[in-house]
């Protein structure tokens, strides 16, 4: 199964996302990445590179931030995890999240789940 990670300036946001999508999908492999060490708002590298191994898998990991350094310190840590099967989607979190753990537990692959990503980024709510 595909696994996801949530990267956010707040612990409890990323926290949130994830006790989110586990109404739907509570079999989905998805850890949250977010804070700094000290409980502060940030990003931190080993949260996220820790968050990834967690759901790692031969299925990939799709990776989903809020903004700004999220984005940039996700990018420093594929960086390092060259030839791993890693992506960042470019997406609205929550929406995003909850597309990418029902689709993940319903068995799309990786490539599948980023294709799905791509249409959610343009939905419109009104």
């Amino acid at each position: 199964m595909v696994g996801i990670v949530i990267v956010s300036h707040s612990e409890k946001l990323a926290e949130s996302v994830v006790e989110l999508t586990a109404m739907m999908a509570p079999s989905a492999a998805i850890a949250a990445a977010g804070g700094l060490e000290d409980g502060s708002f940030g990003t931190s590298f080993d949260r996220i590179r820790n968050a990834i191994e967690q759901v790692y898998s031969e299925d990939g990991v799709i990776v989903l931030m809020d903004m700004g350094s999220a984005v940039m310190t996700t990018e420093m840590v594929l960086e390092m995890m060259e030839g791993r099967k890693i992506a960042m989607a470019d997406c609205p979190l929550v929406e995003g999240a909850v597309t990418a753990t029902v689709s993940a537990v319903s068995g799309t692959d990786f490539n599948g789940i980023l294709e799905e990503l791509n249409g959610v980024r343009d939905m419109r709510k009104l």
